[in-house]
């Protein structure tokens, strides 16, 4: 484990090995946070590079890592930060992670709880933030009324990098106790392959007939990846 440097000697980095119009807090107070790189803009939060490397370098190196994707940095844990970059130390891993998590957070606010869902692309877009960062399976069901509104929101079930195992009763119950007019099952696949498997579609059917029987409307399965790409059930026809 490299030492925590950075965290000791926070006013090296952005004064080290670059021009004073080019630094990234200079350059957001001349010209506005959206003028700044995505490199820059992590270079603001983690504050100092190391010996031999600016911060903006250090900030380039780890996105350039992960494939310039703040999702993958994401699903990095604080001891892979502090590990893989000299000039991370775990206060410094911490912040950036919980810089990651404010801008998840920001994404889920444009979804108040009485959006009305429309379509399945209304469905994604609401369910994504919720759940494409996430580095293992879960299952999670959307209630909606009559105007399918969204009443409630809730995870049902948890698993591996390869599956969840969800439970019919357990779906169905937060439908039953809150009176929902219609529900959209959900769950995410961290492989980032929209396509269903053979215990998707059975567990779509199953909770499809429960839901004849209660009275209530399977609107959609949605199965959520990343970059915009998921799979609907009733966009396919097979609800």
């Amino acid at each position: 484990m490299y030492s925590n440097d950075s965290d000791k000697s926070p006013s090296r980095a952005l004064k080290n090995l670059v021009a004073e119009n080019d630094r990234p807090r200079e350059k957001a107070k001349a010209q506005g946070f959206g003028a700044l790189t995505t490199p820059e803009l992590l270079a603001i939060i983690v504050g100092s590079g190391s010996v031999g490397e600016s911060v903006t370098d250090l900030c380039q190196r780890i996105l350039r890592d992960n494939d310039d994707k703040l999702y993958r940095m994401a699903r990095m844990g604080i001891r892979d930060l502090v590990k893989n970059y000299r000039g991370i130390g775990e206060v410094k891993a911490i912040e950036i992670l919980a810089a990651l998590e404010l801008g998840r957070r920001y994404h889920m606010e444009k979804f108040d709880d009485a959006c009305q869902i429309t379509s399945s692309n209304d469905a994604y877009q609401y369910l994504r933030s919720r759940m494409e960062h996430l580095p293992h399976e879960e299952m999670h069901v959307v209630l909606l009324d009559r105007a399918k509104r969204i009443m409630h929101h809730e995870r049902v079930s948890s698993g591996g990098t390869a599956m969840t195992v969800a439970d019919v009763k357990m779906i169905m119950k937060p439908a039953i106790e809150r009176l929902a007019d219609g529900i959209i099952l959900a769950h995410n696949h961290p492989s980032d392959t929209p396509r269903p498997s053979g215990m998707d579609n059975s567990l779509t059917s199953n909770v499809k007939q429960a839901c004849k029987v209660m009275g209530i409307e399977l609107v959609d399965h949605i199965i959520v990846c990343r970059a915009g790409r998921y799979y609907s059930y009733n966009d396919n026809g097979n609800l």
